[in-house]
């Protein structure tokens, strides 16, 4: 019996004990971005340095940064074979609203096949599921490539803190294929490899009119109120057509292939699904375009805040000094973060009334990601989902953005193999968090595969 079905065998011999480990992680309510939680951040990395430490890996560190700590292990025992980087997080979002969860979300609930909490999916699961397949290799045999893990604590923040990390030490990190285990797939039966991530550029734009806040009554009419000049302002970055509206915004969009789009097509999952996990009455997106496409291969600007005036219970008759827009752009290869802020600032130049003055700030930037599909890195996963799920994966463009991917490109220059097992309806930032036990076992046959045919690369 080959070593790859022992380790198997041994994991499934061991499901209930992974489980209460697992249970044991998700008791820890390590909410990165509250500062009554940063105990419980401590807390948690230490928990899985001492994991790390179960499975016999060396130079284990739970290191600062200027946020949270970010946790390192390595096992370098397999000499003339590829060194695979892992990465995780630890931390996970707020509760709330405490009172749509049907239990406590610091209390592990099983409930049929899904375990219910706080990081069920999102994402403790999959970097566990992942360390109880190095588990079973290292007790079958030991472990076939030589392993570096890194898991962070201020993924839920946008990571702050993790790219001056990184460049800081990346002889430490330094690696041939890289993992990112927080990631999904479709449905239960259908195994996924995400090959694109759209990138992210962030603003805030700030209208400015009166010196300060004025009666409506008396000043109403004779000058241009900013909450309404900034609505006028946003309304014109869109046509009627779903199109972005800032200049050369689409110059550099990277179109879909026929082949892609037929890949896309296949894909198992409706447009009335995709409505029913939004709740939204019908959907929207840029005309020409399926739903896949549009929140997988196709840029977006979206507001995600408005803020100005009177918001209080009751009335009061203001017309506001300011308003707030916060927007954020979802960007495709070969999209760059800082070029589309300058047509973010053209289009201002552009279109603001002189009734106004305004500014742009730049808040956060993450660069697209497209993997290549006859990767050593992707082959293997792709091979493992195969054989673990009896399915082909299908290869997803993917609409979030993960930081950590682009800093790794960046600074270690490998590209990062999206592989995790979380399903679109685990309500990762919402109440009652899941994630599906059976693809948790099985995630970890895949991962034991996967290692095993990383050995394969070299």
């Amino acid at each position: 019996m080959s070593n790859t079905q022992q380790a198997i065998e041994f994991a499934q011999r061991h499901h209930e004990r992974y489980l209460n480990e697992l249970k044991e992680f998700l008791t820890i309510p390590s909410v990165s971005t509250l500062p009554a939680h940063k105990p419980d951040m401590q807390r948690a990395a230490e928990w899985v340095a001492a994991r790390l430490s179960d499975l016999g890996m060396k130079n284990i560190q739970v290191m600062p940064t200027a946020g949270h700590p970010v946790v390192f292990g390595e096992w370098m025992g397999a000499p003339g074979k590829p060194t695979l980087l892992v990465y995780g997080h630890y931390d996970v979002q707020p509760v709330d609203p405490l009172n749509e969860w049907t239990t406590p979300p610091f209390e592990p609930t099983v409930r049929g096949d899904n375990l219910y909490a706080r990081g069920a999916s999102d994402m403790k699961g999959q970097i566990h599921a992942f360390l109880k397949a190095a588990d079973a290799l290292m007790k079958n045999g030991g472990l076939p490539v030589n392993l570096r893990v890194f898991v962070e604590g201020e993924e839920e923040l946008g990571s702050p803190s993790l790219n001056a990390f990184i460049a800081q030490h990346k002889d430490l990190l330094k690696c041939d294929i890289a993992l990112n285990t927080d990631s999904g797939i479709l449905t239960p039966e259908t195994p996924a490899l995400v090959v694109g991530l759209r990138g992210l550029a962030y603003f805030e734009i700030w209208v400015h009119g009166p010196a300060h806040d004025v009666h409506s009554g008396i000043f109403g009419g004779s000058i241009h109120n900013p909450a309404q000049a900034l609505c006028e302002i946003i309304a014109g970055m869109h046509d009627a057509n779903g199109h972005v509206t800032l200049p050369g915004y689409y110059d550099k969009v990277r179109n879909l292939s026929e082949e892609e789009r037929a890949e896309m097509a296949n894909v198992p999952q409706t447009d009335d699904e995709w409505i029913k996990m939004t709740g939204a009455p019908q959907l929207y997106g840029e005309k020409g375009f399926s739903t896949l496409e549009r929140i997988g291969a196709r840029p977006t600007l979206e507001v995600n805040g408005l803020l100005s005036g009177f918001t209080g219970e009751g009335i009061k008759t203001v017309l506001p000094a300011k308003a707030v827009a916060k927007i954020s752009m979802r960007l495709v290869p070969y999209q760059d973060p800082v070029e589309v802020g300058d047509q973010l600032i053209k289009y201002m130049e552009e279109h603001a009334p002189k009734t106004i003055t305004w500014e742009v700030k730049r808040m956060n930037a993450a660069s697209p990601i497209l993997v290549e599909r006859d990767s050593p890195g992707v082959r293997a996963a792709s091979a493992a989902l195969q054989a673990t799920f009896g399915a082909k994966p299908v290869f997803r463009l993917e609409g979030g953005t993960v930081p950590v991917v682009s800093m790794f490109r960046n600074h270690l220059g490998v590209d990062s193999i999206q592989m995790g097992f979380g399903l679109p309806d685990d309500n990762f930032h919402g109440p009652n968090e899941k994630l599906h036990l059976p693809n948790y076992y099985r995630g970890i046959e895949a991962f034991i595969r996967f290692l095993e045919n990383v050995a394969q690369t070299s």
